[in-house]
């Protein structure tokens, strides 16, 4: 992963366990939502989105989010290490995991998880 690329996950990742830990799940999903689509073409950061996704999931009690979640880290890491991934995929369960999204411009996602 370039340093720039790997420095704008790791912010990402930064808020999103910041707010995870206040409590503000929506919002740090949003974050590992582009956390996703920033790192999901390299396995290890693909997975740790995905891993903070599926926390996200038990805290909230959500069967669906855990289930979508743990399949997607399997998927996905084998998706990742093949070189094949939806460009865009935010990651989370409210979108298909094979459906490429655009890449939303100024580092924003529309999507809140």
């Amino acid at each position: 992963m370039q340093p720039e690329l790997r420095k704008a996950f790791e912010a990402e990742m930064a808020a999103a366990r910041h707010l995870y830990r206040k409590g503000r799940l929506s919002q740090a999903f949003g974050h590992l939502e582009r956390a996703h689509v920033l790192g999901q073409r390299y396995v290890v950061p693909h997975m740790e989105s995905h891993w903070s996704m599926l926390k996200i999931g038990l805290r909230r009690r959500s069967a669906t989010q855990v289930w979508g979640q743990a399949l997607r880290l399997f998927l996905g890491a084998v998706g990742s290490a093949v070189g094949i991934v939806p460009i865009g995929n935010t990651g989370g369960t409210d979108v298909s995991m094979f459906k490429r999204l655009p890449i939303p411009r100024g580092g924003k996602s529309g999507r809140h998880g």
